[in-house]
């Protein structure tokens, strides 16, 4: 099935892009999540406007990507979440969670579709996430999660 992806998908591709994947994953998991929409003759003119808006938003060069992830690097970051007597937490750290303490910390704007957990963070304590800069660069960023 054709689509055109609206969102950054990792192993697939960026928004704007027109790509063939098997018919389930896209009516299963891209579409209704809207990662994508389906591709018609004249979803081409959705394929600019998403194009134009991605670039508006990109770190164009690497140069800017290397600047960022000097930024991010040199912040320190500290989430403070509610959690039990053992330090886990009352569900997990997300995404979203992690680019608002970033900007919070006085980081730059990160959008939390680059930021990328390894496994969900949830327990308190020092762990590292990585933030997709570039398609050739991204940042290693500490956060430290302690009890609110």
């Amino acid at each position: 099935m054709k689509i055109i992806l609206t969102h950054e998908v990792s192993g697939l591709g960026t928004a704007g892009d027109v790509v063939d994947v098997k018919d389930g994953y896209a009516r299963n998991y891209l579409v209704p999540r809207g990662f994508a929409i389906r591709w018609t003759k004249g979803g081409e003119k959705d394929v600019e406007q998403i194009r134009r808006g991605r670039k508006i938003r990109e770190i164009a060069t690497i140069e800017q990507a290397n600047e960022v992830k000097a930024q991010l690097e040199g912040v320190k970051v500290r989430l403070a979440v509610r959690s039990g007597e053992a330090g886990r937490l009352f569900g997990s750290v997300t995404p979203a969670d992690i680019a608002s303490a970033i900007k919070a910390a006085g980081g730059p704007d990160v959008d939390k579709r680059r930021v990328e957990l390894g496994t969900p963070i949830k327990t308190l304590g020092a762990h590292q996430v990585s933030v997709r800069l570039h398609a050739e660069v991204s940042a290693k960023v500490g956060i430290e999660v302690v009890a609110a």
